[in-house]
């Protein structure tokens, strides 16, 4: 990549192509920032104070607040942000890289690409494999999710009409017309409907159950995972409620809380490989139908093409670095790399002030690059002699360096949309939604980040990095990817600023909630399945009839037995990893997860094994697997799925 550079200032090379990303995060361009060079992407730290007095932000005023995107990122803050832009330019990163102008998905590209990855191939063409699962993900929608598929598929329709081309995309109202069976189920379904603690698979509808905003003081602070986020947003927009933004505290943002569920929270893990295909493809629908229905229109990036590196550490792709991790420790899901940096920095002591912030020097951080290219693997880098500084800088180098964003090309710009959305609860809602569709290794990847931002913050009465700081110092380093460059304007860059990084405070002050599976997505999930299940059993050939009747007759003996057991106050509870037989549990109303593996432990004291390398599975039935939260109610999660069946298994941390 080529870098313009001069006296007077250093060229930021940041986001997408053009000035929609400063659009994706709620500000208008403003007029030209006074004192600001005519050349683009350029921006000199010293013009911009002088620039920040002359608006009167120096003078105690609260700057920024043409952006609805602000909460309380200050001056001295974002003269951080820009003094870190700074440090990353000099430091010239790798000597050659190839910038690349990304290209928004043609009219009709980007809703068959959408269609597809929400496993819905079957609406445009009859002959996709995946068509029976599709029309089962179909009868789970809520109705803001069946209002987005149907808002694409109408698109794609008039995209293919006007040039002409032969189609078989069926008619919307086609796709969604209810069966009167259906109708009168779920109208028999939201008659039993009791409240939304209640609501189980039987009786859940669509996962779009009532919701009631503003419901006393604590509504604002309660996050609801049991109803559909689109639909809680179309709730609020009809109630027309209308809130201005306001300035929070660095480490005032509102204490979100999620209620209890006797059911147990589901994190991300939890679920078998095959239920989480399921939960991306609902994320997905949902994520679109949220955007739909606050208005926010999001237009995905093409995946951009750049030559990539077959082995080392900088620069790599995080696929190819966890393919040479695994060759050396199986399992790994976080890069080795990255990991021993976060951990040296640590073990130097987080109480330095200025950690993260202050960088190493440049000369120095090159050539331990370099070493560590040549060294890491062979496992004899000197890691005593690394500076503290020089390890924070190769941490943020690493993440720079990586040839596709950790937020993905795909929905970077929808994460740089998060800020438009109203309220501080639907950002965090997209958020959560946004941190689910990431692949695998880059969401690991950026959990690990998020934690160890926050152990960081901790120590922020010693280290001076409190959460504001962290986030401006990490932003640039997060959002300036190959690809993103820009030609836009200082004020633009302002605003870009501070929106990303008041993201980067989201997600580290958010992290638990954002990633959790919310429930009403699991809802869904197991909805498809017991859809599934019944086209299986409809569809199974006559010639394996007598065999199924066989069998159907062993399961309905073994279910009897099992149910018989569970109505007598006992569950059956199996360990195969430990031992070949099963032991019961008495089942009581007040029976939790974590009271069966204590159990387990007491009548197996000779097992090596501790408690929380252990966890309890909810087997079968309308889920895969599930690793069940300690906090789980055994009997609420049977009225849920009556058919589950108990294990106990050991987990890797």
């Amino acid at each position: 990549m080529s870098r313009q550079q001069d006296e007077q200032g250093v060229v930021l090379t940041a986001y997408t192509s053009n000035s929609e990303a400063l659009t994706a995060i709620g500000c208008k361009e403003q007029p030209e920032f006074p004192g600001a060079s005519r050349r683009t992407g350029q921006y000199n730290v010293q013009r911009g104070r002088a620039a920040a007095a002359a608006l009167g932000w120096s003078s105690g005023k609260a700057p920024y607040q043409r952006c609805s995107s602000q909460d309380s990122l200050d001056e001295q803050a974002m003269v951080d942000y820009f003094t870190e832009v700074e440090i990353i330019q000099r430091s010239g990163d790798t000597e050659t890289q190839e910038e690349v102008q990304l290209k928004v998905a043609d009219e009709g590209e980007q809703e068959e690409a959408w269609l597809m990855e929400a496993g819905l191939a079957t609406l445009f063409d009859e002959s996709a494999s995946d068509g029976e699962d599709g029309i089962a993900l179909l009868s789970t929608l809520t109705r803001t999710q069946a209002a987005a598929v149907e808002r694409r598929v109408e698109t794609l329709k008039q995209t293919l009409r006007k040039r002409n081309k032969p189609y078989s995309v069926p008619d919307v109202r086609e796709i969604f017309k209810p069966s009167p069976a259906s109708q009168s189920k779920d109208q028999a379904e939201s008659t039993g409907r009791s409240g939304s603690s209640e609501q189980e698979v039987e009786g859940l509808g669509n996962g779009a159950g009532a919701y009631a905003p503003g419901g006393g003081a604590d509504a604002e602070t309660d996050i609801n995972l049991e109803v559909s986020f689109s639909e809680q947003a179309l709730t609020y927009k009809e109630g027309l409620k209308v809130t201005q933004p306001q300035n929070e505290a660095d480490d005032r943002l509102p204490d979100f809380r999620v209620s209890q569920d006797k059911t147990g929270q589901t994190r991300v893990g939890d679920l078998s490989a095959e239920d989480m295909k399921k939960v991306r493809r609902l994320v997905l629908i949902e994520m679109s139908a949220l955007f739909d229905t606050c208005g926010i229109e999001v237009k995905a990036h093409k995946a951009l093409k750049v030559k990539l590196r077959e082995s080392g550490l900088f620069g790599v792709s995080l696929s190819t670095l966890l393919e040479q991790d695994q060759r050396m420790i199986p399992g790994t899901r976080v890069p080795l790399i990255l990991q021993q940096l976060m951990r040296h920095i640590e073990q130097q002591g987080l109480d330095t002030e200025g950690v993260l912030r202050i960088p190493g020097a440049a000369t120095r951080v090159k050539a331990v690059c370099h070493e560590l290219e040549h060294k890491f693997y062979e496992g004899v880098f000197p890691w005593q002699s690394l500076k503290q500084h020089d390890a924070a800088s190769l941490l943020k180098l690493f993440i720079r360096e990586l040839p596709y964003p950790l937020l993905t090309v795909e929905y970077f710009s929808a994460f740089l949309s998060v800020l438009k959305l109203p309220t501080k609860k639907q950002q965090l809602q997209a958020l959560n939604l946004l941190v689910l569709l990431l692949p695998e290794a880059n969401r690991d990847t950026l959990k690990a980040l998020m934690e160890f931002f926050q152990r960081v913050t901790d120590h922020k009465d010693r280290n001076k990095m409190t959460l504001n700081n962290v986030a401006v110092v990490m932003a640039p380093n997060i959002f300036m990817c190959k690809g993103f460059r820009s030609k836009i304007s200082e004020q633009q860059e302002f605003a870009m600023a501070t929106g990303t990084a008041n993201i980067v405070r989201l997600l580290v002050r958010y992290q638990k909630l954002l990633w959790t599976i919310p429930k009403f997505i699991l809802n869904q999930v197991r909805k498809h399945n017991m859809e599934n299940q019944r086209k299986m059993n409809r569809d199974r050939a006559v010639k394996k009839l007598l065999k199924k009747m066989a069998y159907d007759r062993e399961r309905a003996s073994d279910k009897q037995e099992k149910n018989s057991e569970a109505e007598g106050g006992f569950i059956r509870v199996q360990a195969p990893q430990f031992w070949k037989g099963s032991m019961s549990v008495q089942l009581t109303e007040d029976l939790k997860a974590s009271d069966v593996l204590v159990h387990f432990l007491s009548q197996e004291r000779s097992l090596s094994v501790k408690r929380e390398d252990l966890c309890l599975y909810e087997m079968g039935g309308n889920i895969k697997e599930r690793c069940l939260d300690e906090e789980t109610y055994i009997s609420a999660l049977l009225e849920l799925n009556p058919s589950a069946e108990w294990v106990i298994k050991s987990v890797q941390h």
